[in-house]
Parts: C-alpha cells; structure tokens; sequence
C-alpha cells in the first residue's frame, strides 16, 4: 500500500502538488486536441452542416478566448491563486463541452470555442509557475521536461483515443466521455492547495521575486523561457524582491502600462533582423492553416476510418514526439541552422505532396516525413527565437513574442476554411507549405542578422 504521509514529504516531481498540476494538464489537453483536432471539424460539417470558413472561425474562437485571457488569468493566479484560478477554467472548459453536445446551432458552437479557449486560458501559467515554484531553480530543467512530456502526451493521445468513441454519425459517446474527463479534473482541482507549500528557506524570497513579472514568465514558459523571468532574478536579493512588491502594488491597468513599456524598449534594444516578427506570425499561421481541415481532409477525400485516421496520427505524432529530444540535443551540439533547414524542407515538401496523393500507403510515408520535418523545426525554431532575447528581458519580450504567435493560430484556421470552401481541400496544404518555403528563406535573413 502506497505511504501517503511519504508521498506527502515528496518534492520535485513527485510532490502531491505538481502531480495534481500535471494531471489536470493531461486531461485537459487529451480535451482539447480531441475536440479541435478530431470531433469539431468532422462533427460540425456533417453532422451539423457547417461550412469549413464556419469551422476556421471556430476554431480560431478558441485561440482568440485564450490568448485575450492569459495575461489577466496570470494576474488572477497570483492574487486568487491555484485552487480557485484552476477551478473557473475547469468549469468553463466543462460547460463549453455540455454546450457543444447539447446545442447545434452553429452561433453556439462558435461561443462554445471561445468559452474553451478562456477556460484553458489558465492551464499553462498556471501549471509552469506552480511546477517550477516548487521544484526551485535546480530541478528547473528536469520539470520542464515532465511538463512537455503531460502536454504532448494528452494533446496526442485526445484525438486519437477520441475516435474509437465515435460511431458514425453518433457522436454521443465521445462526449460522454470527455465530461467525464472534465468531472475527474474538477475533483483533483478541489483538492489543490492556494499556494503550494515551499519548504526551503529561500523559496519565499525566490516566490516573491518572481511575483512581478508572473503575467509574462508563466506565459513565456509555454515557449521554453524562464518562467521567472530574469529581469526580476539576475537583479537578486531583496532589491528585486522589494522593487516586484512595490510593482504589485500599482493597479492592473498601470502594471500593465509598465508591462507594455518594458515590452518596447527591450525590443528596440534587440540587435535582430525586423523579419523576425513576420516569421514568428508565419510559423504558426502554417500549422493554424492544417488544424481545421486536417481531419476533414481525412474522412472526406482520403476517406479513411476512425482507426485509419487513428494511425495515420500516431504515425506522424509519434515520429515528432520520440525525435524532439534528441534533435533538441543536436541543436545544443550542432548548431540551429542546418537542422532548422532541413526541417522546413521536409515539411514544406510533404506538405505540398499531401494535397495530391490519394494512395494510403504513399501518404502515410509523406506523414511520417512531416513528423520527422516537425521534431527538426520545433527545437531549432525555439533555440532561434531564444537566441534572439536578451536573458535579461526574457519575460517581457517573451510575452510580446507569444501575442505574435498566438495570432497565427487564429488567423490560419480562418483562412484556411475560406480556402477549402472556394478553392478545394488541396489548397490548404498548398498554402501551409508554400508558408514554411517562406521561413526557410527569411530563417537564414534572420541568422545572417543575429550572427552580424
């Protein structure tokens, strides 16, 4: 019988609290990537008889709810804290999933995503300030790695489980059980504490030298920054600690004014190519314009089974997942660019094929060159954008970077449903790849100027 006093005293990894965190983070992304990858575009266009434009703006509903929302739900977690914080996302997040199998009016399915989107909004600040506030500077990297490890697995297992759950036209049962996701959720979140209890002496200091900059650290720790970020840190001791109190202070509205201020002039002091910011909206917009019509692309032209689909995303998830460490090391070892180039020119190639290929065989093998081209991106993509902030800025400029991000992923499934509609279910993919062409081409602008 496990010793739950033991497992009480446990810290790092296993302390009670980052095993909550992460288990909510499981679930609630198993939700998510089996709604917008999976049940939303197959559902609502033949089930519900949406176009795909209708589809886009859904999906980009739920961007839009979470990014609006994250800043403030920062600002939130740090006042209210984890258990209360958690426990508004999870409700919204379940209401939105009773809504979606209860209505079918496309206007509610639309404000359905929104109220997803917010509700999650509070998942991934939320999750990185509570892991890495407990687990302190030292485990810093060995948390991060379980947190990725949480998203990745729930965000990949959702749509692929999702479908053995859904019998033809019947959708019923795959939502049955993701509100019984949502329900498991609610119970763990009950039972996370206000503020995690720290048990070393300095963690009180370290929480509340982190306090002024937890908005934009938490939400930079989605793209792999700091979470406290070092504008805070590296002025140590009780300066900074006083300095983020007395910030606390002030009202939202002039946090946020002092917040956007540092923004722009960590920007301007950045010695990086302007190219910079386009490349950051393309980079997202080209996956944003695949999530709406991927699973449509799926079942209507290819017309695969459930299990087929089913495959087909094991297969190329899967080839991502087990190559991102150790291309994450080659880029350590090696370098950024030649392994970025070569990602974006097995994902823009595989992308520009699959729109043509009908053959299950041929398309499952260009599937898994997009998994494979995708672990190269991710980790090169990321140590390029990291080696363009200055680490003693790293929490403002990540936030800004993030906002920039954020807006690909609601632009390119609105697009992309307007693409399919007028032009056919080709063109997407046409598009996505013809993007990531692009990035390759400014993505060597953009080391030629930081290398300068």
């Amino acid at each position: 019988m496990m010793n739950l006093a033991g497992w009480k005293n446990k810290t790092g990894a296993a302390a009670p609290f980052v095993v909550q965190l992460l288990m909510i983070m499981f679930v609630v992304e198993f939700v998510k990537g089996a709604l917008l990858l999976t049940i939303l575009p197959v559902y609502m266009k033949t089930v519900l008889g949406a176009t795909a434009f209708v589809v886009g703006w859904s999906l980009a509903a739920q961007y839009i709810g979470d990014n609006v929302f994250r800043t403030p739900v920062g600002w939130l977690i740090d006042k209210a804290g984890y258990r209360l914080s958690m426990l508004i996302g999870i409700l919204l997040s379940g209401g939105s999933v009773l809504i979606m199998a209860t209505f079918t009016h496309h206007a509610w399915m639309v404000a359905a995503c929104a109220m997803l989107g917010v509700g999650t909004a509070p998942l991934w600040p939320a999750v990185i300030a509570g892991t890495t506030e407990v687990a302190g500077d030292k485990a810093k990297g060995t948390i991060m790695s379980v947190v990725y490890m949480a998203w990745l697995s729930g965000t990949g297992l959702g749509p692929v489980v999702i479908n053995f759950f859904i019998h033809g036209s019947n959708y019923g049962p795959a939502y049955r059980l993701l509100l019984i996701s949502m329900g498991v959720v609610l119970l763990i979140a009950l039972f996370l504490p206000r503020k995690p209890l720290l048990r070393e002496s300095g963690e009180e200091n370290r929480r509340a030298s982190a306090a002024g900059a937890f908005p934009a650290g938490a939400a930079a720790m989605e793209a792999g920054a700091d979470p406290l970020g070092e504008a805070v840190t590296a002025a140590g001791g009780g300066a900074a600690a006083a300095a983020a109190v007395a910030a606390d202070k002030k009202p939202l509205g002039e946090r946020m004014r002092l917040y956007m201020m540092e923004a722009r002039a960590s920007l301007r002091e950045m010695n990086v190519s302007r190219l910079l910011f386009p490349a950051m909206f393309i980079q997202t917009f080209a996956l944003g314009v695949l999530t709406p019509i991927l699973t449509l692309y799926a079942r209507e032209v290819l017309h695969l089974s459930p299990g087929q689909y089913s495959m087909l995303l094991i297969l190329g998830g899967g080839a991502a997942v087990a190559l991102l460490v150790p291309v994450g090391k080659l880029v350590d070892r090696k370098g950024i660019k030649g392994l970025l180039t070569a990602g974006l020119i097995f994902s823009s190639v595989s992308l520009l094929a699959l729109g043509f290929i009908r053959q299950l065989a041929v398309v499952y093998a260009v599937v898994g060159l997009l998994g494979i081209g995708y672990a190269l991106i991710i980790p090169s993509w990321n140590a390029l954008i990291a080696s363009c902030v200055p680490k003693e800025k790293r929490g403002a400029v990540w936030g800004f970077f993030l906002t920039i991000e954020g807006l690909g992923m609601i632009v390119g499934p609105i697009v992309s449903g307007k693409l399919w509609d007028a032009f056919g279910p080709s063109v997407p993919f046409t598009v996505s790849g013809s993007v990531l062409l692009l990035l390759l081409v400014l993505q060597w602008r953009i080391l030629a100027k930081s290398r300068g």
